[in-house]
């Protein structure tokens, strides 16, 4: 792997009190990053860098080649991923600048700082670069061997029909726990006279793996299977030597706290349309955030990097409600916060002691459960949870709470990468009372860009779009995915 060059950080206050690291000058060059004469850089233009042609894939490892569909910025040094990741979010932001100022013929493939109309933060790192993924889905196909019960991720499409399975075991956001139990998975899969479930209409059983794990090492792991036509006593069968293997077996060096199995003739379900079936341990494991305990149900959302998600939320926190002690120019703190795409509730939950009142929205009936259960476990006694479509539960609600009065702090959004549907953003836009609006994206350049336009513009009738338009005044990328080209950016709306 090629060496990570070592970094140094200050910390500093800017315009809009966020503290945020300040990179400084990289101490390996591109060249020394490659460091094995078969490894090519992840883009033409790191070779153009170096002067060199870069290479076909042809001889690349099957390990290479995985870790160039998975983690794409592999050989790169952690302040080269994060250059990348700087210039991508500015292009992406730049766009939205332009769509503001009215310039939407400019189709410039490279727009520059200059374009930007709001200040755009440099990134700010992952503590934990390695290993940091607490959730893992391995799937089960053919290997390189040609062998159907190899566990792992593909390389390939099922378009082209060139679909190989390859071990995980060398990908750096992969923790160690998390490629044992796979590997564990394989060895047990292998001895089972049931066969592996590579296309539903062609039979077989043993599907996938999810992993999930915390920081102080809990582990959890979910056994996804297709009954095809076994009767159930056949199915109780082989769960019982799924268990034995995982608490009496091989398997047993795992140290499972948690093993569910989910049988399903769907390629995803729901744990109301198919259970999750606890065979041995503990319902849940639970993981920390900023000082709170939060508990993580087999199909629960969190995030994958927790070390990251507390960067993350407690940039929302500031953003949300800057705390006067940290310079944010706020003298009191209260009101209510809404929460909309609320999940298990943990960006309300960490604000709270902030604010008098937190109202989330979350369409998932489990998530909104474990956010009330995350709410008690913390003794948090000012969040309100409401289940229900956004759009359907937001202007009822934006109605009663401006009756009702009491100030309206703020509100955050962190929907899906599908955004916000139209109507929540036309609830937000005509509600007078929100001054403040913190939109969370993990990609800000797909339909999150139509909901920052129309959050934006001039009012527009035809679209019940008449509330004053917002301005966007600061956004705060958020690496979560080390060695990834993703990242989480966080955009601040104001009026």
């Amino acid at each position: 792997m090629a060496l990570a060059a070592t970094r140094s950080m200050s910390v500093i206050f800017v315009k809009h009190k966020i503290l945020y690291p300040v990179r400084r000058t990289c101490l390996f060059s591109t060249s020394d990053t490659i460091l094995a004469d078969k490894r090519k850089p992840p883009s033409k233009k790191q070779w153009r860098k170096c002067h060199k042609k870069p290479p076909s894939t042809d001889h690349l490892s099957w390990e290479e080649r995985l870790a160039d569909v998975v983690t794409p910025l592999w050989r790169l040094s952690y302040d080269e991923q994060l250059e990348l990741k700087q210039k991508h979010q500015e292009r992406i932001l730049s766009q939205l600048s332009r769509n503001l100022s009215g310039d939407l013929q400019s189709q410039s493939p490279s727009p520059v700082r200059s374009k930007l109309s709001f200040p755009v933060l440099p990134v700010l790192p992952s503590p934990v670069r390695d290993g940091y993924r607490n959730k893992s889905t391995f799937s089960v196909n053919r290997g390189v061997d040609g062998n159907p019960k190899t566990v792992g991720f593909y390389v390939g499409t099922g378009r082209k029909g060139n679909i190989v399975c390859v071990n995980g075991d060398h990908l750096l956001n992969m923790p160690e726990k998390h490629k044992l139990v796979a590997r564990c998975y394989q060895d047990f899969i292998r001895l089972s006279s049931l066969e592996s479930c590579l296309l539903f209409h062609t039979g077989g059983h043993w599907r996938e793996i999810t992993v999930r794990t915390n920081a102080e090492g809990r582990t959890m792991a979910i056994v996804y299977f297709h009954p095809q036509t076994l009767a159930p006593e056949e199915v109780a069968a082989h769960k019982d030597n799924l268990v034995d293997y995982f608490t009496r077996g091989p398997g047993s060096l795992c140290q499972l706290d948690s093993l569910f199995f989910q049988e399903s003739t769907m390629t995803r379900c729901t744990h109301e349309e198919s259970p999750y079936q606890l065979l041995h341990g503990q319902p849940h494991i639970y993981e920390e955030v900023l000082g709170f305990k939060f508990r993580i149900s087999a199909d629960a959302f969190f995030q994958v990097n927790q070390a990251a998600a507390e960067v993350l939320y407690s940039t929302v926190r500031h953003l949300c409600v800057p705390n006067p002690e940290e310079g944010g120019g706020r003298t009191e703190v209260g009101g209510t916060l809404l929460d909309v795409c609320c999940g298990t509730g943990a960006i309300g939950i960490t604000i709270s002691p902030r604010v008098d009142r937190i109202i989330g929205i979350e369409l998932i009936e489990q998530a909104v459960e474990d956010a009330r259960h995350n709410a008690a476990l913390n003794n948090v006694l000012n969040c309100e949870f409401v289940p229900g479509k956004a759009e359907v539960v937001l202007p009822g609600l934006m109605s009663k709470l401006s009756s009702a009065g009491g100030g309206l702090v703020a509100a955050v959004v962190n929907p899906a990468r599908a955004g916000l549907h139209h109507r929540v953003v036309r609830a937000l836009r005509n509600q007078p009372a929100i001054r403040r609006l913190v939109y969370v994206s993990c990609k800000p350049d797909g339909e999150a860009m139509r909901n920052f336009r129309e959050l934006c513009c001039a009012p527009d009738p035809q679209k019940k779009l008449t509330g004053e338009a917002f301005s966007p005044t600061l956004a705060v990328p958020v690496d979560m995915f080390p060695h990834t080209p993703h990242c989480e950016v966080v955009l601040l709306f104001e009026r």
